[in-house]
């Protein structure tokens, strides 16, 4: 029996002391313990699943469906849609743009963001330009009196190009203002339903003038590109800024540095991207791929530089109707004053005088009744 209790208490020690080595062991070599997570986070291996293995851990959670679904990923899909594989686009980002989301998100958030607020910005300071120097500057009169004499200074097919393109212009910009600028402003005072019918309208009627644009615009680039070409007397008019602040008349021909940066600049190079833009927009080109980024890229396109065209146009309206005394009265009846010609046009009433263009250019044409006021014609 002694035998018997000094064994057990030997493997008693024996045991404590194990024990014990294993305690100071796992005290100096601490065992691996799993990684903090975020809360609401899933781990590195629950991300590596596919949608079979989440289905044996996880019975109904679709989170591998939907995450290869989001990244833009093309699946297998019995439609001949272009797309049709592609539920939602990949992550994208846009210039000015903080972080990166899906191209759609994208593109929502750069319209309804810095496109619609630079632009509605970049409108506001024009107007708010051209009523300063309406009140500051006023109307620019002429100098002398009228002589009764008139000059053809646009012909009937020549009138009938420019207010073509001007209506039709003045039709896109304020159906597409309303398309761009309506949710911010309209939708406030007419509601929902209202709004929503006036914007459909607004979007057929910008469908079917912008092809009535474009054309114009070819057509006025035929007839006016002739007197539209630079010339050294351009660089004297733009260093004097065309008189505008100081009253000064700066010689020109038909045609001065500002309406020819107005003709190359807005109507050619703006208007024929704004044109192109909503072909693609219309998906009227054909051949073309018209896929989802296609189009936002086209979308962006056709904002900026309508914007842009519309805030340069402003100013010309402006010139072209209060701002000037007389400029109204030659795209209405096609004839200004010979004193209207010899103070903003000069050089091209010398050729007149001279003989080198014709006075009245249209055939058969009766020449209208003067205008007997000094004031611009409404």
């Amino acid at each position: 029996m002694t035998l018997a209790l000094a064994s057990q208490f030997s493997i008693a020690q024996q045991t404590n002391a194990g024990s014990r080595d294993a305690q100071a062991q796992s005290v100096q070599t601490p065992s691996a313990q799993p990684p903090a997570t975020l809360p609401g986070v899933e781990s590195v291996d629950i991300l590596k699943q596919n949608q079979a293995e989440r289905s044996q851990t996880q019975p109904g959670n679709l989170a591998p469906v939907f995450r290869s679904v989001a990244d833009g990923t093309k699946h297998y899909s019995s439609l001949p849609a272009l797309e049709a594989g592609v539920l939602i686009q990949g992550k994208t980002q846009f210039p000015g743009q903080g972080r990166a989301t899906t191209a759609g998100e994208a593109w929502r958030q750069y319209r309804n963001g810095p496109l619609t607020m630079i632009g509605g910005t970049l409108l506001l300071l024009a107007l708010a330009a051209v009523a300063a120097m309406y009140f500051f500057r006023g109307q620019i009169k002429l100098d002398g009196p009228r002589t009764g004499r008139l000059i053809e200074r646009f012909t009937p097919t020549e009138r009938t190009i420019h207010w073509s393109m001007a209506i039709s212009f003045v039709t896109l910009a304020v159906s597409g203002g309303i398309i761009l600028f309506g949710k911010h402003i309209l939708l406030p005072f007419f509601g929902l339903t209202l709004f929503g019918w006036l914007a459909f309208l607004c979007k057929n009627i910008h469908n079917f003038a912008g092809p009535v644009f474009t054309l114009s615009i070819i057509l006025f680039f035929i007839q006016f590109v002739r007197d539209n070409l630079p010339g050294t007397s351009d660089l004297k008019w733009l260093s004097k800024m065309g008189g505008l602040m100081n009253g000064e008349h700066v010689s020109s021909h038909r045609f001065n540095a500002g309406e020819k940066i107005v003709f190359w600049g807005v109507v050619v190079a703006l208007g024929l991207v704004v044109s192109a833009s909503g072909f693609v927009l219309d998906m009227l080109i054909p051949g073309f791929e018209y896929s989802r980024a296609h189009m936002q890229i086209a979308s962006i396109v056709h904002v900026v530089a309508a914007v842009l065209a519309a805030s340069a146009v402003i100013g010309h309206i402006y010139l072209g109707t209060i701002g000037m005394e007389g400029a109204y009265e030659a795209m209405r009846t096609g004839y200004v004053d010979d004193v209207w010609a010899k103070e903003h046009h000069d050089l091209w009433y010398a050729d007149i005088e001279q003989g080198k263009i014709p006075r009245v250019r249209s055939a058969e044409q009766s020449i209208p009744e003067p205008v007997a006021h000094s004031g611009a014609s409404a």
